[in-house]
């Protein structure tokens, strides 16, 4: 039987074409099967977090490839267990008139309440909305036992005026 582990790559480099290709090529070459990524440009740099398993004698192979083929980014290996979480998931919705602060205001309401953000992603949009660009933010949380969606939103909603919020079952 082979024993297999996982782990998380994390990258970050210039963006250029070929990137996720050296990569998925390091991964599979060492017998690896890429299970789930996030790869985006942000601010012109490539970005990613991908998990990979793969059998635990090949993790030098891996680590080996990377370095040789790694296409100028640096290249992150962590080793992680398995994600055992059974608390519900909800997925949040958020609009808002853009300004500084709304993320902390955010994250302050959701630690307080034990929520804990699985995925986050924002963009400000251009768009006039009492003269400001719009905030946007969709995140994937789970909630602590006896947390309820009305109790979340409200308190959500109460972080401003103009602040719209959508939950929904993810």
């Amino acid at each position: 039987m082979i024993l297999h582990t996982r782990v998380l790559l994390t990258v970050v480099g210039d963006d250029r074409p070929g990137l996720t290709r050296a990569l998925s090529a390091a991964i599979f070459e060492s017998g690896g099967n890429w299970l789930e990524g996030n790869l985006s440009r942000l601010g012109g740099k490539f970005v990613g977090a991908i998990l990979v398993d793969l059998p635990a004698e090949r993790s030098a192979d891996l680590r080996a490839r990377l370095a040789a083929d790694s296409a100028g980014l640096q290249v992150e290996i962590h080793p992680v267990g398995e994600d055992k979480t059974t608390a519900e998931a909800v997925t949040l919705s958020l609009t808002s008139a853009d300004r500084p602060g709304i993320v902390h205001e955010l994250s302050l309401v959701l630690a307080r309440l034990g929520a804990n953000i699985v995925e986050l992603e924002t963009s400000a949009e251009d768009g006039a909305w009492q003269g400001n660009p719009i905030f946007r933010a969709t995140a994937r949380l789970t909630l602590p036992a006896g947390l309820t969606h009305a109790a979340l939103q409200e308190a959500l909603e109460q972080l401003s005026g103009d602040l719209m919020v959508e939950l929904e079952p993810a």
